[in-house]
């Protein structure tokens, strides 16, 4: 099966459990997400686990057609797709991306999540590229950190944390974390194509690793890079290079030289920590990264090994 080809989505007006799909909001090499409504009326939007290097919907059958030699690889996937789901259904946070149901259906499974008006951070990027205010950065950034904050206290990483990722309200512009994406790494070990759906710039260098030693390298200090990643991105309106790139030459103009005189030095510093492509040199938890973002001291709770686990398993959430 060839991963360029595209899966079809569910047609409009079909029926997907209690749920009747109006239109296709995003499609993705490894998701589609559809605009549906509810029986009584409200809008939703739907997650469908749906890797195109795996599976392919072509017909009229609403499922999809595996091939043999990637069925454990899909069922796998699936599995961590459901338990992300079951994880974020206990979840409630308001910046973070509300779960309201999950279940299989057509050979696959689905999420339904709360459907929300407003825009991704980067289209807010692609507005004012380069234009993003520090209060802005600061105050958007901080909310954000206190989704995930909570999303690592229920033992949770995203993974996939990008201004595609995060979308702002139109009511408040108050910021939500979108899309997670652990179900996409797991699989993303035994399926090569799977390695390239990571948007360059945003993925940490542990997230390239090969082998069943990389789930040990992740961690928050994970979702940190991805953090430092999207800052970066709205001091400047583009990503940092490719960590990949980097490991082998890095020839990233450091945030403190590239943005000075625009932004304060310690958010410069403060994103440049998180740039670190040593995991241990990088913020450790959302909530060491939180301090320095309202803060004015240089050094709040700075990164190292010995709070490395501690914040990971006790101080997240605090």
């Amino acid at each position: 099966m060839s991963p360029a080809q595209a899966n079809q989505p569910l047609p409009a007006g079909f029926w997907l459990a209690q749920y009747q799909i109006e239109s296709q909001l995003s499609l993705g090499g490894f998701s589609i997400v559809y605009l549906a409504r509810d029986m009584l009326g409200d809008a939703v939007a739907i997650k469908e686990y749906l890797p195109n290097a795996l599976a392919l919907r072509a017909g009229e059958s609403p499922e999809p057609v595996v091939s043999p030699r990637h069925r454990a690889v899909f069922n796998h996937g699936l599995t961590c797709f459901f338990e992300e789901g079951r994880h974020l259904t206990q979840l409630n946070h308001p910046n973070v991306v509300r779960v309201l149901d999950f279940f299989r259906a057509h050979g696959t499974a689905y999420l339904v999540m709360r459907y929300e008006e407003g825009r991704t951070l980067h289209a807010h990027i692609l507005k004012h590229p380069g234009e993003l205010g520090e209060e802005f950065i600061r105050n958007t950034f901080g909310r954000v950190l206190n989704g995930l904050r909570a999303v690592h206290s229920s033992q949770l990483l995203h993974l996939d944390i990008k201004p595609a990722n995060v979308y702002l309200r139109q009511q408040d512009g108050s910021p939500v974390l979108l899309d997670f994406g652990a179900a996409r790494q797991v699989i993303g070990h035994d399926v090569p194509q799977l390695r390239t759906m990571h948007t360059p710039g945003y993925a940490a260098p542990e997230q390239y690793e090969k082998g069943p030693q990389q789930q040990e390298l992740l961690g928050p200090w994970t979702d940190m890079y991805g953090i430092g990643a999207t800052l970066y991105a709205c001091l400047g309106g583009k990503p940092p290079p490719s960590a990949q790139l980097r490991l082998e030459r890095d020839d990233m103009v450091p945030a403190v030289r590239q943005f000075s005189g625009k932004y304060s030095r310690h958010l410069l510093e403060t994103v440049d920590m998180c740039l670190h492509l040593d995991p241990l040199r990088r913020p450790q938890s959302a909530h060491t990264l939180q301090k320095r973002l309202a803060s004015a001291e240089r050094d709040v709770d700075p990164p190292g090994l010995l709070n490395r686990f501690s914040h990971w398993i006790k101080g997240a959430g605090k």
